[in-house]
């Protein structure tokens, strides 16, 4: 069953899936599609012609702006920071150049992190907590720093994959799962 706070601002237009819980003084604008079983922290604001999959975990104090689209399964941490325009100025409005962001499936956005738009974030990636992602990522990377820079891999549980030396063909074993890994030419697939 849905579920929306009564603080919450559901703008006319927008579809809600089975489901879905919408926390304390949330705003959902029209046109934003949200997927079912997802939980939207408190104080989040999803702006017009989002799309947000299924099994999706937004939690506290995040913005998604129009030009964003979350795939299933992605966890949102708290503070995260997306942006829609390349060079704002409260003086030009420049909402016909907003570069679209996409989120793949099962990513990990850690708190307080920002993603800089016209990026895509690959599938199962984790972005450490205050990374700021200024170039899409590969599936399964692991980016940290500013600018994010890739720091290794990561399997779909988020447990670092030990590959051995950097770009080599290999396979890796992830410790948390016993899922299996392989890398080549800087592509990890799960096996």
């Amino acid at each position: 069953m849905t579920q929306i706070h009564p603080t919450a601002t559901i703008d006319a237009g927008a579809e809600i899936g089975e489901g879905t819980l919408i926390w304390h003084y949330s705003h959902v604008r029209e046109s934003a599609r949200i997927g079912k079983n997802c939980v939207i922290g408190e104080h989040v604001y999803i702006g017009p012609n989002v799309v947000i999959g299924d099994g999706v975990k937004i939690q506290n104090n995040v913005s998604v702006y129009e030009g964003v689209t979350i795939e299933d399964d992605v966890f949102v941490g708290p503070g995260v920071v997306f942006t829609n325009v390349i060079n704002p100025r409260a003086f030009i409005e420049r909402k016909s150049e907003f570069r679209p962001t996409l989120i793949r499936k099962g990513a990990t956005l850690g708190a307080n992190c920002t993603i800089v738009c016209g990026v895509t974030v690959g599938s199962f990636a984790l972005v450490a907590a205050g990374a700021v992602v200024t170039k899409s990522t590969l599936r399964y990377a692991l980016v940290r720093g500013n600018p994010a820079k890739q720091h290794g891999w990561v399997s779909e549980v988020g447990e670092k994959l030990d590959f051995g030396i950097e770009g080599e063909c290999g396979t890796a074993i992830c410790q948390a799962d016993e899922s299996n890994y392989q890398i080549s030419n800087d592509q990890v697939k799960k096996i």
